[in-house]
């Protein structure tokens, strides 16, 4: 409930005909509810007054000048005014935002600022989704769009709502105009590679990351920040040609010596077996989403380090049995499952996609790789065997075309057509 004084005042002010008069009355009594006013009373004098100056007597033109002034002291209030009283001006608002957008604007990125003090991000977010961008009344630029979804992107990333946060990226891209503004655009790379990184699109993620190491104006501490965590993505990335490229760009840059990430990325990198104490160091360096579990029960982090060591023992041994592999592995029997079979299943899957090279003898339970030069022998054995099998063909065509010639000369008048 509002103090008497300021009730008695607001009703004296409401029943002035003079409208000057009214409107400077009106700047004194906020005046003198600032400087007098504190904690909850404060917060509940300027709903009272903010009623008074919005209700539908008063017309639009004479509110204006007054949300100038109550915008000016609303910025200097705590957080927790400023969300009572802001939030209570949005909502008289909405009856005539076409009317005030710009007022509407400018007290929505103060609640906007006061919901992040408190780390309220999605009702931050909220609040500046009720902008009015595309009115004929306020020109709004592409560059002003821009950092307007920048924004609202960083409060949905910082709350974890990654689907929130892809649709204003799009929103984003799809502008007319390219982005100019430097650090506009630094953070649209850096929430693109949040996005692809919660979508476990970890190949996709290393390369943005990597990108914003690079971008000039960015401090050295958050360029190695940006690297460690393209290298973490790397890591967590499906083993296979891609990801051994993406690993060796990392690996030959020479930052990477300098963050925690560099000794799993040497190991990666030079395709040697992880043991299960570096795979419990490095998963504490993960955030949750890159922790979480998949369909077939293990994590993204369990799934890729498998995958690693399967290619890493591709390069130690020419062949291997099934379960001496599971074992290598670290795989444990599960369900109806042995450790070997859950091997071979890895290895069959890798082998259909092309990321492992290899074959599997189901019947003896073993798996025979293909290193480098068996690939390189088999591909020049097709190639002769190709060719040989052209020399055949070519050999019968003309055999065909001499007899059918010989038959043409003994039977010219019933020649073969």
């Amino acid at each position: 409930m509002a103090s008497q004084k300021v009730t008695s005042a607001l009703a004296a002010i409401e029943s002035t005909p003079h409208q000057p008069t009214k409107l400077q009355q009106y700047n004194d009594l906020l005046n003198e509810v600032v400087s007098s006013s504190s904690g909850d009373e404060l917060a509940q004098d300027i709903v009272y007054y903010l009623d008074s100056i919005l209700n539908e007597d008063m017309s639009i033109v004479a509110a204006r000048p007054l949300l100038d002034s109550f915008i000016t002291v609303l910025r200097n209030f705590d957080p927790e005014i400023k969300i009572k009283v802001g939030q209570h001006a949005v909502t008289l608002l909405q009856s005539r935002a076409t009317s005030v957008e710009e007022q509407d604007a400018q007290i929505r990125e103060i609640l906007a600022d006061a919901y992040e003090s408190q780390e309220e991000y999605v009702s931050a977010a909220r609040s500046l989704q009720g902008i009015n961008i595309d009115s004929s009344q306020r020109l709004v630029s592409d560059a002003a769009k821009a950092r307007l979804w920048i924004r609202i992107v960083r409060y949905y990333l910082e709350d974890d709502d990654t689907t929130s946060a892809e649709a204003f990226l799009n929103r984003i891209k799809n502008l007319p105009s390219k982005l100019e503004d430097h650090d506009a655009k630094l953070y649209f790379q850096l929430s693109q590679a949040r996005v692809l990184d919660a979508r476990r699109r970890f190949l996709d993620a290393a390369q943005e990351y990597f990108n914003v190491s690079l971008a000039p104006g960015v401090d050295e501490g958050d360029r190695l920040t940006a690297l460690a965590a393209s290298i973490r993505c790397a890591v967590l990335a499906p083993a296979g040609p891609q990801r051994s490229r993406t690993l060796s760009r990392l690996y030959k840059d020479e930052r990477a010596s300098s963050v925690d990430e560099f000794s799993i990325l040497e190991k990666m990198f030079l395709d040697r077996l992880l043991n299960a104490d570096e795979v419990a160091a490095f998963a504490q360096k993960l955030a949750p989403h890159q922790l979480a579990v998949t369909a077939d029960g293990t994590t993204v982090l369990d799934k890729a380090v498998i995958e690693h060591n399967l290619v890493a023992a591709s390069k130690l041994y020419e062949n291997i049995s099934v379960d001496s592999l599971g074992s290598i592995l670290g795989l444990k029997e599960s369900g109806n499952l042995s450790a070997g079979e859950k091997a071979e299943a890895y290895a069959a899957r890798m082998v259909e996609q092309g990321r492992l090279r290899g074959r599997i003898d189901q019947i003896d339970g073993v798996i025979s790789f293909d290193t480098d030069a068996t690939a390189i022998s088999a591909s020049k054995s097709n190639g002769a065997s190709l060719r040989q099998w052209d020399m055949g063909v070519q050999g019968l065509a003309e055999d065909v075309e001499r007899v059918a010639a010989s038959i043409t000369d003994q039977f010219p008048v019933g020649s073969v057509t």
